[in-house]
């Protein structure tokens, strides 16, 4: 067994195309965090990460700067570095283990939140657990996903998707004419972000009426529009509340405008709905809910599970690997539906996200698989960072008719999440 003797730890700063809004607030740019671990017997991995404080927690987002904030979350990150020194590990989910607690603890102590969300704790850790996995397949000199995985974790990612949708994001201040055009583009799954602060007063009943105006917007716009790969032939939505709402009754009433305006049907998926999400069955509404930032453990998804929640979002990106994959697991146990969702990650995490997405089964009434996109939108400097990636010339890159589509090359590499990465290598000091 390795001993880890030397990390190292790195950022950049990426500016967004324009403010990007959700959860009440809006982000600017996204830091881009890169992890080193070496051991003492001369191998290393390299892991990289996206730090969203707005998404993971939004507390220390609104008490701080947006670099503020970031710099916290960074902290977190080097700290569970320097705990990773002189460590042994058998597995990521082992190193996950001894981390987690101990990095919880750091974070609660300097954001001063005794209920600091988990989210916020494992979004610092995934730079280092990926960093752990491409480390774990230097150990045993295989860069093939499927045979990294443990027998019990392979057999709930059994698929071999040939497409995985791709799922744009409909943020707060994403103009109906761009919307429109991703139509045109043939996306036909549409993440739609509710839960504004239209006054920033944090006034629920405001908060409902800008969303219901918002929906009726977009569905008077694409509703009736003719998609090709769509199973009805028309655009699908999926609602992302973000833990905003704050009763049954309001999102009951959110229901009721849906199907006066003819939306409830096209409407697949309501995601996170409720902020006291562990005292609220949801299993009477008429639509799917999905777990997402509460989904942090098998235990608490296990309590979603008995609450009426029908689907998790999985966040490779976000949330870890080790952690994804223990809950995806957990749903293959449970035939419940997992999917992927996005953290506005960069092109070469996209791919840690797809490399999951494309082995679990369709979410039902879908064809295929599901995962959430939005990198494409947001980033300023999109095509730059493709140009990072060992795939940059690759098909499976790019959506096409709102689908990734994955051919033999994809799997044979593993969606190139273990090749080099010089741009990202060259911001950390190997010995």
């Amino acid at each position: 067994m390795s001993r880890i003797v030397r990390t190292d730890l790195n950022f950049e700063r990426e500016p967004l195309a324009a403010p990007w809004g959700f959860k009440g607030g809006y982000l600017t740019e996204l830091w881009q965090s890169v992890a080193l671990l070496q051991t003492d017997d001369g191998l290393d991995g390299l892991g990289l990460g996206v730090q969203s404080v707005l998404w993971s927690d939004p507390r220390v987002f609104a008490a701080n700067s947006e670099p503020g904030g970031n710099s916290i979350m960074l902290m977190l990150t080097q700290f569970a570095l320097t705990r990773c020194r002189g460590m042994e590990f058998r597995s990521p989910f082992e190193l996950l283990d001894s981390l987690l607690p101990e990095v919880m603890e750091y974070g609660m102590r300097i954001t001063g939140l005794t209920d600091l969300n988990p989210t916020f704790a494992l979004n610092a850790l995934v730079a280092v657990d990926n960093a752990a996995w491409r480390l774990h397949a230097a150990q045993n000199q295989n860069s093939d996903f499927d045979s990294l995985l443990p027998a019990e974790i392979r057999s709930a990612l059994n698929y071999r998707q040939e497409a995985v949708i791709s799922v744009p994001a409909v943020g707060y201040g994403l103009a109906l004419s761009s919307v429109s055009e991703l139509v045109d583009d043939g996306y036909f799954v549409f993440k739609i972000k509710i839960g504004s602060d239209p006054d920033k007063d944090g006034d629920p009943e405001k908060m409902l009426q800008w969303d219901c105006a918002r929906i009726a917007d977009i569905h008077q716009l694409i509703g009736s529009r003719e998609v090709k790969n769509s199973p009805s032939g028309r655009p699908l939505y999926y609602l992302d509340a973000n833990s905003r709402y704050d009763s049954l009754d309001r999102i009951n009433r959110l229901v009721d405008h849906l199907e006066t305006i003819g939306a409830l049907s096209q409407t697949v998926l309501l995601e996170e709905p409720m902020a006291n999400y562990r005292e609220t069955e949801v299993s009477a509404l008429p639509i799917r809910v999905v777990a997402d930032e509460s989904a942090t453990d098998v235990e608490t998804v296990k309590l979603l599970f008995d609450l009426g929640y029908g689907a998790v979002a999985l966040k490779p990106i976000a949330k870890t690997m080790s952690m994804s994959l223990r809950i995806a697991e957990l749903c293959h146990q449970r035939g419940v539906p997992a999917f992927c969702a996005d953290l506005t990650v960069n092109p070469v995490l996209l791919d840690w996200n797809k490399v999951v997405a494309c082995r679990l089964a369709p979410i039902p009434g879908l064809q295929s698989g599901l995962q959430e996109t939005n990198g494409f939108q947001n980033y300023r400097d999109w095509d730059r960072l493709i140009g990072y990636h060992s795939a940059q010339n690759a098909g499976w890159l790019w959506a096409e008719q709102g689908e990734f589509r994955l051919d033999d090359s994809f799997y044979d590499t593993s969606g190139g999440i273990f090749n080099a990465i010089p741009h990202y290598e060259s911001l950390v000091h190997y010995s």
